[in-house]
């Protein structure tokens, strides 16, 4: 694993990468409130046949956030992705994006569509806000009082921020986690702000999922989605139902996971990357040898 940062766009962005710089690519864009080490157990087992890269997104770990909160629109953040792919000589790759990095990595496969090769995401992508019913300001305020609480303890801020009741722990779950602490006053905080969090879902709201999931191409679109909780079952059918109409693309059910999949069952994730993407890539390997 290696990280450094480049400047893109005038700011400066925080990149991390596995892998050698000859294998296909893997672009990983994380949630609101992750870093780029939130693929961290995911990157790590596929190191040896991929060229990982994931970024700390505007705003969040080391990068600093876009100075214009418009820049966080769709269109615009799709933009700032071309420039910062051709700063990492990536000319096509693999997205994998979680949760609201699912949004945005639908409307780049909409706009450019010869570049990405493939797309898995990760319980994110079909939750419509406009479906869903609540207004931006009560979402808006869950994250003013959350990313600006603090804790007195790394310890507490682990067993608070980063891991919830009865979730799985790793080693390189730790690590992922130290990389979400800002220190401020002898404080531990969350190290996205609330500021940053609510462009977002401005963004969210005014680029409305449903509006362009009809021109988003089906091909080669898996999404993986969270079967926990229980109770937000009959949302997520609703909203998988629309998703899978208007995009033709496939949905895999993960079995007794939340939202954050990849840290609740990284093996099934990794099986549904070798069946999409791996076991294609082996394929042409062979004809290419034949």
């Amino acid at each position: 694993m290696k990280r450094y940062t480049l400047e893109c766009g005038g700011i400066s962005t925080q990149i991390t990468e596995w892998g050698e710089a000859d294998r296909p690519v893997i672009f990983c864009l994380h949630g609101l409130g992750g870093t780029s080490l939130s693929f961290i157990e995911l990157a790590d087992a596929l190191q040896d046949t991929y060229r990982i890269v994931s970024i700390d997104a505007p705003g969040h770990g080391k990068t600093e956030p876009f100075p214009d909160e418009r820049d966080y629109r769709f269109a615009r953040f799709s933009d700032w992705l071309n420039r910062l792919f051709d700063q990492l000589h990536i000319e096509d790759f693999y997205f994998l994006s979680h949760s609201w990095g699912s949004f945005i990595a639908l409307f780049y496969q909409k706009e450019q569509p010869e570049r990405v090769l493939g797309s898995i995401l990760l319980d994110g992508g079909y939750q419509s806000k406009r479906l869903r019913g609540t207004p931006l300001e009560q979402e808006s305020a869950f994250y003013e009082t959350d990313f600006e609480e603090s804790v007195a303890t790394w310890e507490e801020f682990r067993d608070v921020a980063v891991y919830g009741p009865k979730m799985r722990r790793s080693p390189l779950l730790d690590l992922a986690g130290k990389d979400f602490v800002r220190m401020q006053d002898g404080r531990y905080y969350w190290h996205a702000r609330a500021k940053t969090a609510r462009a977002i879902l401005t963004a969210m709201y005014q680029d409305e999922i449903l509006d362009f999931l009809d021109d988003v191409p089906g091909d080669n679109l898996v999404l993986l989605r969270a079967t926990l909780p229980v109770s937000d079952e009959p949302f997520r059918q609703e909203a998988i139902t629309l998703w899978q109409e208007k995009t033709g693309g496939s949905v895999v059910s993960a079995p007794s996971t939340s939202h954050i999949i990849h840290w609740d069952d990284p093996e099934f994730v990794l099986q549904v990357i070798r069946e999409y993407w791996t076991n294609s890539l082996a394929v042409n390997e062979q004809h290419t040898n034949i």
